[in-house]
């Protein structure tokens, strides 16, 4: 056996004894399939489990083993979907049972011993990954599929043309679930209404341009042209839903066809939900690999590898500009992967809204323009916001460009919740060398932990001064509103405004944070009125 601890990978004659290492702990991802569905009528699409079934056998077709590496797939794991995620997209069409056991029903997969569903987060496809990868390393596992989809869109189109779907199925037995089961989200922010990204990212988007001390129509300017970019990029994409390429003033111009969802968010600016999109990736050890035939040239390696969450309510972080978590993160992926940033060739920060790609530009210290282009996708809204399945789709587009590209490096980011959880993976076709041995979470995960939270108090009384806030919409334009506020000794309050429609049309119209004003409490919830 080798002692990693005393090989010096300086040391060409040392590291060419990575070379004997047991291929049976050596993991490398050899397969990838994607696919958007455009099927019009409900009655004929495909339904999630059927758009799981299709992009498996498409990534076992790219690895050029096909069914013979379905059936020696050992672990399967499903993304959670988002009718199992959250209220508003629950499905009036039924339920899956357990998603791991129908699909492999559906694919053949006879050989598995593990059924996989995660917990909620866009964090999920890159943290399986990790941790696959790294069971390989420890002989857990030989062979294993990361796969999901949504069909939002379909789902979406036959509640409006009262088509009944049946999307019913118990398979029987048991399967696991890896993640955390908690939500993102505290009692107090669920009676204030800040229980969704679509409230929750607005809010760091006023903070972020509060920070930068920009006036609101040159903050959006900044935005626009950051995310007409993405909006580019998924132009040229044939798998992407909207392929507009929307200019700047197009994606934060407000319109008919585009309203404020939350300001300032407008409806372009929101990660694109509804839409039909799978997506799958398989990682095995390279023994695997070989005795199936796969060719050298579909082998993608995991170089470097990190997880970790922030203080897990938006109530609780230091600021809404920054994130702790996020740069220990990237720190740790580098570390692992024994790269510098100018070192990577392609990139694809996680995009579900603006704010969350400028705080990672922040976090790891590179330009919003950097010429490289920060998507390989196109964005969660313009390629599509599949759930919590995106970044399956971001490592198989990936694994495409650093496959044609030999020996490029690139780069995945992963973030669950609202800026909350954070993982990572540098990818490559290159071979390591170096044993895959990713620093243990938990260990820098306690001193995130130990970053001090800022007070907080769920009931308020008396002058205020708000942080960040968002004003909310409907279809018939400003509904309400949502702050955050610190009284005079520095804690930290939420609050609604009376929801009154001259006052949240002000409230768009000038600059809120820094405003004073007194909030009070009815026992349940604050309300702030400006003075």
């Amino acid at each position: 056996m080798i002692s990693y601890d005393l090989i010096d990978f300086n040391d060409t004659s040392k590291a060419d004894a990575m070379r004997d290492i047991d291929e049976t702990r050596i993991p490398v991802l050899v397969g990838c399939g994607q696919f958007t569905q455009r099927e019009r009528d409900p009655a004929r699409a495909e339904g999630p489990l059927d758009l799981m079934a299709r992009v498996a056998r498409l990534a076992a077709a790219d690895s050029g083993a096909g069914q013979k590496l379905i059936e020696a797939l050992d672990s399967l794991v499903v993304v959670r979907m988002f009718s199992d995620t959250s209220h508003r997209f629950a499905s009036p069409f039924g339920t899956y049972s357990n998603p791991p056991r129908s699909l492999a029903q559906r694919i053949g997969a006879s050989g598995l011993k593990r059924f996989i569903y995660t917990h909620p987060g866009g964090n999920m496809p890159q943290w399986t990954v990790n941790r696959l990868c790294e069971q390989i390393t420890q002989g857990e596992v030989s062979a294993a599929m990361v796969v999901g989809a949504e069909a939002l869109a379909t789902q979406k189109a036959a509640e409006r043309a009262g088509v009944k779907l049946d999307w019913n199925e118990d398979p029987g037995g048991s399967m696991q679930t890896w993640g955390v089961d908690k939500r993102g989200w505290s009692d107090c922010e669920d009676r204030h209404g800040a229980r969704a990204a679509i409230y929750m990212y607005p809010m760091l988007e006023n903070a972020l341009r509060h920070h930068a001390g920009r006036s609101f129509d040159e903050h959006q300017q900044v935005i626009g042209s950051l995310m007409a970019k993405f909006a580019a990029v998924a132009a040229a994409n044939p798998l992407a839903d909207r392929r507009d390429g929307f200019s700047a003033e197009r994606l934060t111009g407000v319109a008919a066809d585009n309203p404020y969802i939350s300001f300032p968010y407008t409806r372009l600016m929101n990660s694109n939900a509804f839409i039909d999109q799978g997506a799958a990736v398989i990682v095995c050890s390279m023994a695997v690999a070989k005795s199936l035939g796969v060719p050298p040239d579909r082998w993608v390696f995991l170089h470097g590898c990190a997880d970790a969450h922030d203080h897990w309510y938006m109530s609780e972080r230091r600021d809404y500009h920054s994130c702790p978590a996020m740069k220990t993160v990237f720190d740790k992926t580098f570390e692992m992967a024994g790269l510098r940033f100018d070192q990577i060739d392609q990139i694809d920060l996680y995009s579900c809204f603006s704010s969350a790609v400028e705080i990672a530009c922040q976090e790891m210290g590179i330009s919003p323009d950097d010429p490289r282009g920060l998507t390989v996708t196109g964005g969660l809204p313009f390629f599509g916001g599949p759930g919590n399945n995106y970044v399956t789709h971001s490592i198989a587009e990936m694994m495409n460009r650093v496959r044609a590209k030999p020996g490029s490096f690139g780069l995945v980011t992963a973030n669950g919740n609202y800026v909350t959880k954070h993982s990572a993976g540098i990818y490559s076709t290159e071979r390591p060398q170096k044993p895959f041995a990713p620093e243990n979470p938990e260990i820098y995960q306690k001193q995130i932990d130990s970053m001090p939270k800022t007070p907080f108090t769920e009931l308020a009384q008396g002058s205020g001064v708000v942080e960040t806030f968002t004003v909310t919409h409907d279809r018939s334009g400003p509904s309400g509103a949502i702050l955050f506020g610190r009284l005079p000794d520095g804690t930290r309050f939420m609050a609604n405004t009376p929801n009154d429609r001259a006052l949240l049309e002000d409230i768009e119209q000038r600059e809120f944070i820094g405003v004073t004003g007194t909030v009070s409490n009815d026992g349940l919830t604050n309300r702030f009125l400006p003075g």
